[in-house]
């Protein structure tokens, strides 16, 4: 009789490249929070039906909510080998989890190994990845070689990561993997954040593939980006390592800025209203300057007054507390901001890295 082989965390997660599939039989809420990297969702109970099973055990009989749920997990599992697995041939190894008991993953894991695939179930389910992604977490940056990117507000920072990775470097770009530009005004159109877990997971994907004897690029960022925090044994490692100076003049970081906040410069309301947010900093007053000069369409000048009275105090405030290489940082010195001159900046760094 073929049973489904049952694996720890620690080596299905050694192991994650090996399966041909992941499947995450939870239900899409719960898929949506967070999941292993590359899993697709096959839930055998999707959230109503989980919710009336879950009310059923709790509120009538174990029993009956069982004899309930196994019906409903039957055609579930029937639906996606019918959908989903009909042409995977006799050598696919899929990789299959739910939460943690392993009753719906187990479900799934049981049929298909009945069909003849060589499956693989993961032992204490998401919970126990989970547990394994913060241990690396906590464990893993103080073996990687980070250099910190410094810079005031549109010093294209975040550019100069994009071709720092063309150019073959390992980048760490935190603000991409939390969909926010780490400002008041770093909201990403059509693009929320991920939830903190799933954000935790896509840093330990990124850190997991990165060689040790090789440095990383990271942008110098606070704690938090948007609504998300950075895990402290990761932010600590990157605030003590050596920085990168990038300068720039004024004028081209008001132009950079108005190149990558497009959907600001034309949403005025939603400009207005993020700027409102700085109010208990500035004032009433200084905001409705600040707004006026958005209504008129003084872009340039509004971003030249933003630059000069709110981001660079406190970025000169927060950098030389909070990362200890600054004062010591090579510097890099941008002639414009077209793509040849972050080009040889991220050729320079390497070739003197």
């Amino acid at each position: 009789m073929k049973f489904p082989a049952l694996l720890p965390a620690d080596q299905v997660i050694a192991e994650l490249d090996t399966f041909d599939s992941i499947i995450d039989v939870r239900s899409p809420a719960e898929y949506a929070l967070d999941h292993i990297p590359g899993a697709i969702n096959c839930p055998v109970l999707n959230d109503a039906e989980r919710i009336t099973v879950g009310t059923l055990y709790k509120q009538e009989s174990p029993f009956e909510a069982r004899k309930l749920g196994a019906a409903i997990v039957a055609r579930n599992i029937a639906h996606h080998l019918e959908q989903h697995f009909q042409t995977k041939p006799k050598q696919w190894k899929p990789m299959i989890y739910c939460w943690r008991g392993g009753n719906r993953s187990g479900s799934m894991a049981l049929i298909l190994a009945k069909v003849g695939w060589p499956v693989v179930q993961l032992d204490g389910g998401y919970k126990a990845y989970r547990h394994s992604v913060m241990d690396v977490l906590e464990q893993l940056p103080v073996s990687l070689q980070f250099r910190v990117i410094c810079g005031t507000t549109g010093s294209g920072k975040s550019r100069l990561l994009r071709y720092l990775e063309q150019a073959g470097a390992q980048v760490l770009d935190l603000e991409q993997l939390a969909a926010h530009r780490g400002s008041v005004l770093g909201g990403l159109p059509l693009n929320p954040q991920p939830s903190q877990k799933m954000f935790e997971t896509r840093l330990w994907q990124a850190l997991r593939r990165f060689r040790s004897d090789r440095v990383v690029y990271v942008e110098s960022e606070s704690k938090k980006i948007g609504d998300l925090r950075v895990p402290a044994a990761l932010m600590d490692r990157i605030r003590s390592s050596p920085c990168v100076q990038v300068q720039i003049s004024t004028n081209d970081r008001v132009k950079l800025l108005i190149e990558d906040y497009p959907h600001l410069v034309k949403d005025t309301a939603l400009l207005n209203e993020q700027l409102s947010h700085l109010t208990p900093l500035h004032g009433k007053e200084k905001i409705y300057r600040w707004q006026a000069l958005a209504e008129t369409g003084e872009v340039a000048a509004l971003v030249n007054a933003l630059l000069v009275e709110h981001y660079d105090p406190a970025y000169l405030r927060s950098i030389e507390k909070n990362f200890a290489g600054y004062l010591d940082s090579r510097v890099i010195t941008m002639t414009g901001i077209e793509e040849a001159d972050f080009l040889n900046a991220a050729q320079t760094l390497i070739a003197h890295q």
